[in-house]
């Protein structure tokens, strides 16, 4: 079974929005209806867990509702910080999935993730026990001196950036989780489980991802996504006049 858990509890303060920008309406629509779609079409995807911030439960059950998002079994309440979120969300489903199953962890604010990143995240993940998506940079890099320099360069053919979403087995992430409360280290890491799991010295194996696979952020980042909405309609148009010309 592959459960996608969708993590819709932050609040998007840097964004500047009166709501969270996970509720922000791009075209009419809010941006956590369009992430949804792409889970609740997904052909490998069986169920959906959203783990919401808990002003906001009854707001997520309505989208999800509204949207046909019928793959929905769990609405659950998160926590203050990424990893309790991420930790709350899988604890919840203590005793409704397997040791073996998979879960995908994706942004409630990362709309244009694909199929095919969904599906490869999945297929690797079986193989090894944990998928990340992820890029080669193509950015030159360097370390900062400070806010305003730097004297340090770095090889950007050595680096691979993370996107969204993380794909584990259910049983080894549940149990790493459990590991950093015994050990107290959560607080201490950074705000991803590829963190946890670098701490606790295992392997990340490396999955699809794309250059327009983007989380959410900032206010240019929705113009991004309502320009992929309108290129979208676009070539659907263009298929469309197609079909009738033939």
């Amino acid at each position: 079974m592959n459960t996608a858990i969708i993590l819709a509890g932050g609040t998007g303060t840097r964004i500047g929005a009166a709501v969270p920008k996970q509720f922000i309406e791009i075209m009419g629509k809010p941006i956590l209806a369009y992430t949804l779609e792409v889970f609740q079409r997904n052909r490998n995807i069986d169920a959906i867990e959203i783990v919401s911030h808990r002003d906001w439960v009854e707001e997520v059950k309505r989208i999800a509702g509204a949207y046909g998002i019928t793959k929905t079994r769990w609405v659950t309440e998160g926590g203050a910080t990424f990893q309790e979120s991420v930790m709350k969300g899988l604890f919840h489903l203590k005793g409704e999935l397997a040791a073996e199953d998979l879960v995908v962890i994706s942004f409630g604010v990362s709309p244009m993730t694909t199929d095919e990143i969904i599906d490869d995240g999945i297929r690797v993940a079986t193989l090894h026990g944990n998928a990340i998506s992820s890029d080669p940079m193509t950015l030159c890099t360097c370390i900062k001196d400070d806010e305003e320099s730097s004297t340090t360069s770095i090889l950007r053919e050595t680096l691979m950036g993370f996107a969204n979403p993380w794909t584990f087995r259910f049983g080894e992430v549940t149990e790493a989780y459990e590991t950093a409360l015994e050990r107290g280290i959560l607080e201490d890491l950074e705000p991803h489980t590829t963190s946890l799991y670098f701490a606790l010295g295992k392997r990340i194996w490396f999955s699809k991802s794309a250059t327009t696979n983007i989380k959410i952020t900032t206010r240019e980042d929705l113009d991004i996504f309502e320009g992929q909405l309108l290129l979208r309609q676009k070539r659907a148009r263009e298929a469309e006049q197609q079909e009738e010309l033939q």
